[in-house]
Formats: C-alpha cells, sequence, structure tokens
C-alpha cells in the first residue's frame, strides 16, 4: 500500500469503511458462522471452546518412541522399481535412521537409489549389504524424505540455495507467485533451481494487473475475467489458488467464494491469507477462520489456512484450531501452516501494519528491520516506513506456535525465501531445522516422525490430487523419488537470525535431489541443478 503512514486511532474508520462497502455482504456472511463470529465480535466475551477443541494447556515434552524390535514392513510404493541385492546402485545411504512418515516406517536400513528413484529398502541384520557407485555413511544420522516447503515464493537463484541448506527439496510458492503460469514456467525452466518448484496462481497480483489498488472492490465483470485468469493459471501448471485478504482489503465474501468455487471444480487448494490477524473487533482472527471454514462449506473446496500462528489464530490459537478440528469433523475439507517464530514479518506499508499498535498490543520497540540490528523507536519509524523496509513484529506467543505444531492437520512452511537484499525474516533459511533442532530436541513439543510428516507426506497429499510430480515425493519406499535429506538429530538446528537471515541450517549432512547428491557436508554441489517443475495435470479443457 502507497497511502500515508498508519496512525494509531484510524481502527475504527477503516472497519467502518468495510462495513459500509465490500464489507457489508461480507458481515452479512458471517452472521451464518454461529460460534464462528458471535465470541470475536464480542470483546467482552471469553474463550469459546467446544469438542473438537484442542488442548490449550502448555506443551508438554513429548518422547520419541521405542525401536521396534524386528524390522517393520518395507514400504513399496511400485514393485517394478525393486531392485536385487546383486545390483549395483547408483547411490546408497547406509546404517541411518529410516524414517518414511507415509508409511510409519522407522528402523536403521540401508537405501539404495537407481537413476531417480528409491529402488532397494534393506533392514535387519540378515539383509545383504548393498553395492553403489557412491555410498553415504549415515550412522548416527535420520535418512528422510526431502522436505516439501509448502508455502513458499518463487525461485530467484538466490534463495533456493539456502533452502537446500535446510533440508527442502521442493521449493513450493503456495503463496502466489507473481507471474501469469505459461511465462512463470518459461522462466524457470528445468534445471535452473537446485530444488524442484512450483505453486499457486496469485490473487494480489492479477487484481494489479486489472489496475486495482488494495483497498479497491471489483467489478462483477472484472471478478469474471480474474476468475478466467485463475482458470488458465490452473491448465498452465500453477498447482492451487491463493488469495490473501489481509493485504487486499477490496476482497469480498464473494471474491473468495468464487474462487473457492474454482478451487473444489479443479480439486485444487484455495490457500489462503486470512483477513485479519488481531483479535479487536470488528474483523478479528475467529471471524476470519470462519469466513475460510465457510468458504469451504459453500463450496466444497480444499480450504489451507496459511501461517495460522501470524494470521487466523494469534492469542485465540485453541480457539482457532477449534473451529478448523470441528468443520473437518463435519466432514469439510481443511489443513493449515505454521513456521516455527514468535515474530512476523511484511513490509511496513502494507495493510497489515494499518494501526498495528492498537491491533496487536505493541510499542515501537517490538518492531525490527529485517537485516539489521535495529529496534525502532518512533523518531526511526518514519524512515524505516519511508524505504517501506520488511519489519519484523513480536506479536505472538508460545502457544501461537506450539499448539498448531501439536495439531495433526498443521504442517510447516516457511512463507519466505531469501533474497540478496538480506531484508528477510529468518524463516526463509532455517524454518526447517528449527523445528527439528528447537521443538523437536530442546522442547520436546512434537517427536520426530510428526514432526517429518509435517515437513513431507503432509504438504504431498495437499496437492498431488492436480499435480502427478508429487506422488512419489514426501515417501521413502521402494519406488520413490529419491528426493531425501539426511539430517544428524542432536545437531541439526537454524543459525538465521533477524539481524542476520543468510546462515546456513546446521545439522544437514547430505540432500539428494532427484537421485543425485545435490548438498554433502562440504557444501553445495551447484554445477547442475536438479530441480524441476511440479506442473498440474489439468491441461486445456
Amino acid at each position: 500500500m502507497n497511502g500515508p503512514r498508519p496512525t494509531f486511532g484510524s481502527i475504527a474508520r477503516r472497519r467502518l469503511l468495510l462495513a459500509l462497502g465490500f464489507g457489508v455482504t461480507n458481515v452479512a456472511v458471517l452472521r451464518r458462522f454461529g460460534r464462528g463470529a458471535d465470541s470475536s465480535t464480542d470483546p467482552d466475551a471469553g474463550p469459546q471452546t467446544g469438542p473438537g477443541d484442542p488442548v490449550t494447556g502448555p506443551a508438554t515434552a513429548v518422547s520419541e518412541p521405542a525401536p521396534p524390535d524386528h524390522p517393520p514392513e518395507i514400504p513399496v510404493l511400485d514393485e517394478s522399481a525393486a531392485r536385487g541385492p546383486d545390483h549395483v546402485f547408483d547411490l546408497a545411504i547406509v546404517g541411518g535412521r529410516v524414517i518414511d512418515p507415509a508409511s510409519g516406517f522407522d528402523y536403521v536400513a540401508d537405501i539404495g537409489v537407481s537413476g531417480s528413484t528409491v529402488s532397494a529398502i534393506a533392514a535387519g541384520p540378515e539383509a545383504a549389504p548393498l553395492q553403489a557407485s557412491e555410498t553415504i555413511d549415515a550412522t548416527g544420522l535420520v535418512v528422510s524424505p526431502g522436505f516439501i516447503d509448502i508455502l513458499s515464493y518463487s525461485p530467484n537463484g538466490y534463495g533456493e540455495w539456502f533452502k537446500l541448506a535446510d533440508g527442502v527439496t521442493a521449493n513450493l510458492g503456495m503463496h502466489g507467485l507473481d507471474g501469469r503460469a505459461d511465462r512463470w514456467f518459461e522462466s524457470h525452466p528445468d534445471g535452473s533451481s537446485p530444488v524442484h518448484f512450483g505453486g499457486a496462481y496469485d490473487n494480489a497480483f492479477v487484481r494489479q494487473a486489472y489496475g486495482l489498488e488494495p483497498y479497491d472492490a471489483t467489478a462483477t465483470g472484472t471478478m469474471n475475467a480474474i476468475i478466467e485468469d485463475a482458470r488458465a493459471d490452473l491448465r498452465n501448471g500453477f498447482v492451487g489458488l491463493h488469495m490473501q485478504p489481509e493485504y487486499t482489503p477490496g476482497t469480498t465474501a464473494e471474491d473468495l467464494l468464487a474462487h473457492a468455487a474454482l478451487a473444489a471444480e479443479s480439486g485444487v487448494p484455495l490457500c489462503v491469507h486470512a483477513r485479519y490477524s488481531d483479535n479487536l473487533a470488528p474483523g478479528t482472527n475467529l471471524q476470519a477462520v470462519g469466513e475460510l471454514v465457510q468458504a469451504a462449506r459453500e463450496t466444497g473446496a480444499h480450504v489451507h489456512v496459511e501461517h495460522i500462528n501470524s494470521t487466523g489464530g494469534t492469542g485465540v490459537m485453541a480457539e482457532a484450531l477449534g473451529r478448523i478440528n470441528d468443520a473437518i469433523a463435519e466432514g469439510l475439507s481443511m489443513t493449515a501452516c505454521v513456521y516455527p517464530y514468535e515474530f512476523w514479518a511484511t513490509y511496513l506499508r502494507s495493510a497489515r501494519y494499518q494501526d498495528w499498535q492498537e491491533k496487536y498490543g505493541i510499542s515501537y520497540g517490538d518492531l525490527q528491520v529485517a537485516g539489521t540490528s535495529q529496534r525502532l523507536t518512533e523518531q526511526t519509524f518514519d524512515a524505516a516506513y519511508a524505504n517501506n523496509s520488511l519489519t519484523a513484529a513480536f506479536a505472538m506467543s508460545p502457544e501461537d506456535v506450539e499448539l498448531p505444531l501439536q495439531t495433526d492437520f498443521v504442517m510447516v512452511g516457511s512463507d519466505a525465501i531469501l533474497d540478496r537484499s538480506h531484508n528477510n525474516h529468518p524463516r526463509s533459511t532455517g524454518c526447517f531445522s528449527r523445528v527439528l533442532g528447537r521443538y523437536v530436541r530442546e522442547r520436546g513439543v512434537i517427536d520426530l516422525p510428526t514432526a517429518l510428516s509435517k515437513m513431507t507426506i503432509q504438504p504431498a497429499r495437499l496437492l498431488e490430487r492436480r499435480c502427478p510430480g508429487l506422488r512419489r515425493k514426501g515417501r521413502l519406499g521402494i519406488g520413490a523419488d529419491a528426493d531425501i535429506t539426511v539430517f544428524d538429530p542432536a545437531t541439526v538446528a537454524d543459525r538465521s537470525t533477524i539481524e542476520n537471515p543468510a546462515q546456513e541450517s546446521a545439522g544437514i549432512q547430505w540432500v539428494v535431489v532427484e537421485g543425485r547428491v545435490a548438498r554433502s557436508p562440504d557444501g553445495a554441489r551447484g554445477e547442475v541443478p536438479n530441480g524441476r517443475g511440479l506442473r498440474s495435470d489439468i491441461g486445456p479443457v
């Protein structure tokens, strides 16, 4: 947004305009949400809980399960891919703790890779050793499917190398890609990135192409044209639809429902940065979640709530998760994601920073310009605002991160990719290692297999219905794509900070993409990037 500096106290005027303008219909829809709206419109109402609400207490330490006495059944996706012990594999990864969240396999085993495919898993004392052209000794390490970042942005020739160092093998911009799908894939050909890539149509980008400012409502004819553009982007390879009504407040409930209907028709998720991120009426986190539940209910779409810790659940996390859980119990299709930090970041001129002191209950000292050690003051705020600096806001609690991590329908997504300016949130480079280091090893919020499920098979399953390239990713069985991350569970950790986000994670030892080592303990092997575009199979009608 390019308007004047956000001012304290303008929230009532802004929300009145929303209610009198596009918000009239929105408010009418919200009245149908039931308990999803009632408590959030009454600032004196206490938390509303129901049968589906998760436990609201502090996280308790989670212990690792005991290893089985005997090798579990070997997971097999495709029997024709299997190779016997007399085969010479291109790559063998031996002696590691192999965890396949898709099947529950968790045992010390050897993995054989032929070409770009996992073609053998040998476990137990009677298993014959694997012969291979290249062998990785993974003794004491964990061998996992490569991590899938569900909520990233376009590869930029720089940030994806830091993703690789964080164990990521697929970088998916489901927070919306700036560009039309045909031209986007032309500018990101196979082999242009060390990790796989793809993503979603971005409603905010397309709105701009029609000359709409963030607060502009969309005329009926224009919305029809925008929906056709979204349909074309799905046919040309994007694997989902993205909307961000908090950043484009002119987006109406009807706009969202039209996109949800297209998502349902096309078999792709509607991924949404929800409308509100605070708990001041009118317009609260719980109303925002209620709007998304209603979209799923009215259209049958799968609705994915983006970074629920910073938008939709902040400060009311148990209630927000409970309402989504109730929706799932009702038969609706919904998921969410979280990044493991208690601060968010965006550009100071964006709509999110309107009335920030009142909305989030924070002050200048709770803001830090990314890429610097500078905590803002009232005197330095104007210069940062003039530069539209990406600025971190310390506006979340530990429960806002821990509760979603403990919830089964929530996966992990970074919501960032590092650019060369380094004016970025550290989640751009340390998201996945931080989950494994801080929330699994140090704090015991969740166990290791659960964490890996949120990084691998859950995002794959979210998108694979219309994305064939993901149907053998996020898994570690015979016939799976050989996208593999090998890490040290005792040392894996994020090292990035707000001041210096350009720091590679620790403890990620080996990363394999399409069967080839893309990263070793010596660093990236960048001479031939092996990432490929992950496209929808919708195609032209």
